[in-house]
């Protein structure tokens, strides 16, 4: 059986030196902070994803505007075996209207000072800060 990698897009939105975070609410990374973001659908493209997921787990609009970065994420059991594998896309978006409230896939979502991202003391997704430290070098 051949195995492939799973997509997924990533929204990246600041407005008004703050950035826009979700709680997840399902494994991996359940109950961490990280991006909106999920699956890409067959025939959407990564920033028609990146959009739609965004709304569906914030209530944010945002027009999505340009691939950031690629993350492999490979997640292994204990003897070593590939138990998951996604290419996550990071896209910069703009952000047009809307408050956060959580929605699908999420426990919480929220926007956060920037400067809090760096600070440590919020549980995160792996490379949530790498990924926003791109966003803010590229803008």
């Amino acid at each position: 059986m051949s195995q492939t990698p799973k997509i997924g897009a990533l929204a990246v939105v600041l407005h008004q030196g703050q950035v826009l975070l979700v709680q997840r609410s399902k494994q991996p990374d359940r109950g961490l902070w990280g991006f909106p973001g999920g699956h890409v659908e067959w025939g959407e493209t990564v920033l028609e994803a990146a959009q739609r997921e965004l709304f569906e787990e914030t209530s944010v609009t945002a027009e999505p505007l340009h691939y950031l970065d690629n993350l492999d994420l490979l997640r292994r059991d204990e003897a070593g075996e590939v138990i998951s594998h996604y290419l996550l896309v990071g896209v910069a978006c703009r952000y047009q209207s809307g408050e956060p409230i959580a929605g699908d896939d999420a426990l919480d979502a929220r926007w956060f000072p920037i400067e809090r991202i760096s600070q440590g003391d919020l549980q995160m997704s792996a490379r949530v800060p790498q990924l926003l430290e791109r966003a803010l070098r590229v803008g």
